[in-house]
């Protein structure tokens, strides 16, 4: 761990990036086939609809990140078969939830949407995007547990391989079946759908291209052995709370773009694919983080895990300025590549330099994330993400007579609230891991 150099630390984390570079293309995609082909009201109930798949889908985030640091931890600490029944254990519970979200669904669906209060004009595209993207959950959930696996191994090129299989299909889906065949709202949902089982798919092939033709057959006194499936439980419910909390923020975020009006949730929901795009680059040094902090932790080695945060660091400072000057440069262009609308446009425009500010002021809170997931410090990532939550809250009802510029500000505010919470906490961290 003390050799971990700046060239391992990018020839890990190069594949992540390109791969988390192409996850918010589901989203860009979304936007842009119903932005160029439908009107603001359409835009707003695709964005809607969006915020509430990310926040029903990601409050199971727990079962990537709670993965990958356990796998990264078995790793440090010899690897052996707990490698195979932790994969098994994980795609079981992910799987099993999935379904259960399926089913629920025709009861989810509408009191989501109800309690985002979601505007009339708007309602019909929500409910048919949101719908249709439901019949993925189960493929979706269980791709969180193959991808958080892969990633705990620094299996980095293999987890690129899955996503650019699954952002390939959702592409040409998404334009087959809204640009072509004119099914709108509900076609980009489907299409994303079918593309998330192409996703599960490619990643049962990979688990079977590391460990092997029938690698999911061991003993059930294993897969179920009562500590191993209680520090599963465990870790991935403190992580899921912190994801819930995190997802409520970005949740209000938009309803507070909602009660602006249409065109302000549009212009809003434009711009923060671009933060989205940043986040999930500059996750690639974070998740890097996650595998080599759980690997030092695993080995008992306070140094390799100084230098994993140290390094990683480097390159995240580095990626977020470079993004904040790209999105305040080319931002006015990207726009009116998204959406037609002049109104959103221009609205969309304004809010601009504060988010070109979002890669800069959030990178440290994204890599303290990985830090602690790699750690397996749930409880930590839990308490940061409740206090940055309030807090946010707060400051958006202080600023709510800024309109939409308060609404970026308070946004703005949260990241900085939850990298002093999780930067106080790093250093008991590090006091606790070996010599």
């Amino acid at each position: 761990m003390n050799n971990l150099t700046r060239r391992n630390i990018f020839a890990q984390a190069w594949p992540i990036i390109v791969g988390q570079a192409l996850v918010p293309l589901v989203g860009v995609v979304d936007a842009t086939v119903i932005g160029r082909t439908g009107d603001a009201a359409m835009l707003a109930g695709v964005a809607l609809g969006v915020t509430t798949v990310n926040l029903i889908f990601w409050t199971f985030g727990f079962l990537r990140m709670g993965v990958t640091g356990l796998t990264a931890q078995a790793v440090g600490a010899g690897g052996g078969e707990e490698l195979r029944a932790l994969l098994v254990r994980a795609l079981l519970l992910g799987l099993g939830l999935g379904a259960i979200l399926l089913l629920l669904s025709p009861a989810i669906v509408p009191l989501a949407l109800l309690l985002m209060h979601v505007p009339a004009n708007a309602a019909a595209a929500a409910h048919d995007f949101t719908a249709a993207r439901f019949l993925g959950a189960p493929a979706a959930l269980g791709f969180y547990v193959l991808n958080g696996w892969l990633l705990g191994l620094g299996r980095t090129r293999l987890a690129l391989a899955c996503q650019v299989a699954f952002n390939g299909i959702n592409i040409v889906l998404d334009v087959l079946f809204v640009a072509v065949f004119g099914l709108g709202p509900w076609g980009a949902g489907i299409g994303t759908s079918i593309a998330e089982w192409v996703a599960l798919a490619s990643g049962l092939w990979a688990a079977r291209h590391v460990l092997g033709a029938g690698w999911w057959r061991i003993g059930r006194a294993t897969t179920f052995a009562p500590g191993a499936f209680r520090r599963l439980l465990s870790v991935n419910a403190d992580i899921m709370i912190r994801t819930v909390a995190l997802l409520l923020l970005f949740t209000w975020f938009a309803r507070a773009g909602a009660r602006l009006g249409a065109v302000p949730l549009a212009a809003n929901h434009v711009l923060m694919q671009f933060v989205s795009i940043s986040a999930f680059v500059l996750d690639g040094f974070a998740f890097t983080a996650e595998a080599r902090v759980g690997a030092a932790i695993g080995a008992g080695s306070r140094q390799g895990l100084l230098r994993a945060a140290r390094l990683t660091g480097e390159f995240s400072l580095a990626g977020g300025v470079l993004f904040a000057a790209a999105i305040a440069a080319s931002g006015p262009w990207l726009i009116t590549l998204v959406t037609r609308d002049p109104a959103v446009q221009a609205q969309a425009v304004a809010m601009l330099p504060f988010c070109a500010l979002v890669p800069l002021l959030g990178m440290p809170s994204w890599l303290l994330d990985g830090i602690f997931i790699g750690a397996t410090r749930g409880r930590t990532l839990r308490n940061a993400a409740i206090l940055s939550l309030a807090l946010y809250l707060v400051t958006d009802a202080l600023l709510r007579g800024l309109g939409d510029a308060g609404v970026w500000i308070a946004l703005l505010a949260s990241y900085l609230y939850r990298t002093a919470a999780l930067g106080l906490a790093l250093p008991r961290l590090v006091k606790q891991v070996g010599r």
